[in-house]
């Protein structure tokens, strides 16, 4: 089914309101703080990705999910790098590859919002899952490394890959030993509000001792977040698995509406400097749409291309993997949504950064223009694709439709159960709480 407007992420409605706000005369002017945006809404984003996916369906996938969260990130970043320099030769290479680091990795939640209300074979699903779940790692090192070359001058591609594995087997480290001291920890805790607090705070310590560590705190607070899903039906009961998956829900969404309202605050600077509207959207309409569609069709260009290989080495009977074919592979190829993570790392650039306005326009740009070109229309292209699922892995139910179910199921139990034997109400308020 196609997504409409109000299907796509809602928090895209906070960042005009943030805008109006501060276009009103008497505000006070708007300090942007990049130091703290991304250890304060980065780590809960990773967390909730992490407990929302089926580890057991990632290591089956391991090696489709690497190519997408690694490669695809990669190539993404050094396409877009090259193609910012060409239409800002003046743009230092830095900043083009910090450009390129921040709108190359997809969106983990993004991913999800669009997925839940589309029919999509479990194969396309986990790896869209997994890839938005483990790229922000590669961008983020990326990113970092982009920064620091800025600042002093220096860049070697060889020094970030080889760091980029260092870091990340630090963090996985991290998180391995974080994530297993939580488990024991939610063994002795008996109150369930301290368990759903321990969870919150469980993605901040990961990412918080990862990077005080110097190694990857994204990894670090994926790790952590893997192991709590790992655990979560062994340590925690139905209802509170439940509780804690709405105060999640809630959590994200505030969060998600904060890093726009912040997008929001941001760009009137970015309008003020540019001189109005008119002239940011004629100086960087153009360039903006260049990167867009140098977005999409390097991740076209990534994705049939691995198709292809796949294809040659299963021909040559190397490898039992089947290739996703010419549907599957434009559904992966179209799906690739960017989301808040996106933005998080476009406000995090110093201030002074070589290029921070148009870096800052150009994420906003990318996520609005992902979401309602990409987002909204992924339905008709998978129903373009008639991509069939076989029949052992189909589900008869989509989630929703299965927790609304189970729901309705829930409560006839509590109807019946509501009365004693004398037909009162064990208590009255039971049946209005359900």
């Amino acid at each position: 089914m196609p997504l409409t407007g109000s299907d796509c992420r809602r928090p895209l409605r906070c960042w005009p309101v943030a805008l109006c706000w501060r276009l009103c005369r008497g505000y006070r002017r708007y300090q942007s703080i990049p130091g703290w945006v991304l250890v304060i809404f980065l780590p809960p984003l990773l967390m909730d990705g992490a407990w929302s996916i089926a580890a057991g369906r990632l290591r089956r996938h391991v090696i489709g999910i690497a190519s997408l969260a690694v490669g695809a990130v990669l190539f993404t970043c050094a396409v877009v790098a090259v193609v910012a320099h060409l239409l800002f030769p003046s743009l230092p290479w830095a900043a083009c590859a910090a450009l390129g680091a921040i709108v190359a990795p997809p969106d983990a939640i993004a991913a999800r919002a669009v997925l839940e209300r589309v029919n999509l074979p479990r194969r396309l699903q986990i790896l869209l899952e997994g890839e938005s779940l483990l790229n922000d790692a590669s961008g983020l090192v990326l990113f970092r490394f982009a920064v620091a070359a800025a600042a002093t001058g220096a860049f070697s591609a060889g020094e970030v890959i080889g760091n980029f594995f260092v870091l990340a087997l630090g963090g996985a480290v991290v998180g391995v030993v974080v994530g297993t001291a939580w488990v024991k920890l939610v063994r002795r805790l008996g109150d369930e509000y301290l368990i759903i607090a321990a969870s919150m705070l469980l993605g901040w310590i990961a990412y918080l001792l990862g990077e005080q560590l110097h190694v990857s705190g994204v990894i670090a607070t994926v790790t952590a977040g893997l192991i709590m899903s790992w655990h979560q039906h062994t340590v925690l009961s139905a209802a509170m698995r439940m509780r804690g998956t709405s105060f999640w829900t809630v959590m994200i969404f505030l969060m998600e509406a904060a890093v726009f309202i912040l997008i929001g605050l941001s760009l009137r600077d970015v309008v003020e400097r540019g001189g109005g509207f008119a002239t940011v959207i004629a100086t960087m309409g153009l360039p903006i749409l260049a990167i867009l569609v140098t977005l999409v069709i390097a991740r076209f260009a990534w994705v049939f291309a691995a198709d292809f290989v796949i294809a040659f080495c299963a021909a040559l009977g190397f490898t039992r993997a089947q290739p996703l074919g010419v549907g599957g592979a434009t559904v992966l190829s179209w799906a690739g949504v960017r989301g808040v993570v996106t933005l998080a790392l476009a406000l995090s650039l110093p201030e002074g950064f070589p290029g921070r306005d148009f870096i800052l326009v150009t994420a906003f740009a990318v996520i609005l223009g992902t979401v309602l070109i990409q987002g909204t229309t992924l339905g008709r292209v998978i129903a373009w694709a008639r991509l069939v699922e076989p029949d052992s892995e189909r589900a008869r139910l989509r989630m929703s439709q299965a927790e609304a179910a189970m729901a309705q199921a829930q409560f006839g139990t509590v109807q019946s159960l509501a009365y004693d034997a004398e037909g009162k109400l064990i208590h009255p308020q039971l049946l209005e709480r359900y």
